[in-house]
């Protein structure tokens, strides 16, 4: 199962790109604890550790991609992988997720990026 997202956020692909990838900024801009980083190969947590994963792949301010799974995942089942492509455009930019590798129940997360990551963001960065 795979869905593909998109939002325009009112911010520089590096602005979104550098809050993902730093702890801090990560946590302010979802509302819920992420412990990350901007190394391939690191481990990561997100949203009080609902969310954890690996960095896969990194290309700054252009694309994240990452293996992602949650506690309702069956211990048999692969992770999942999440790509985040920024693409700007007169200091907006267009953040395309595509979302694959999902077990039969993964659609509930569809809504999940809109509500807990998308529309906070968008409040986030409407505000620095």
């Amino acid at each position: 199962m795979e869905f593909t997202l998109k939002t325009i956020i009112d911010a520089t692909a590096e602005s979104i790109y550098n809050a993902w990838m730093d702890s801090e900024k990560h946590s302010e801009m979802t509302g819920g604890a992420a412990n990350i980083s901007n190394v391939i190969g690191a481990g990561f947590d997100a949203w009080d550790g609902y969310i954890e994963g690996e960095n896969i792949k990194l290309e700054p301010n252009k694309k994240i991609l990452q293996s992602w799974r949650t506690p309702e995942f069956e211990d048999d089942e692969p992770d999942s992988i999440v790509e985040i492509l920024l693409s700007e455009k007169d200091g907006q930019t267009e953040i395309t997720l595509i979302h694959t590798n999902l077990p039969d129940h993964g659609e509930q997360y569809r809504q999940g990026w809109d509500d807990y990551y998308f529309q906070p963001m968008k409040i986030y960065f409407s505000k620095v």
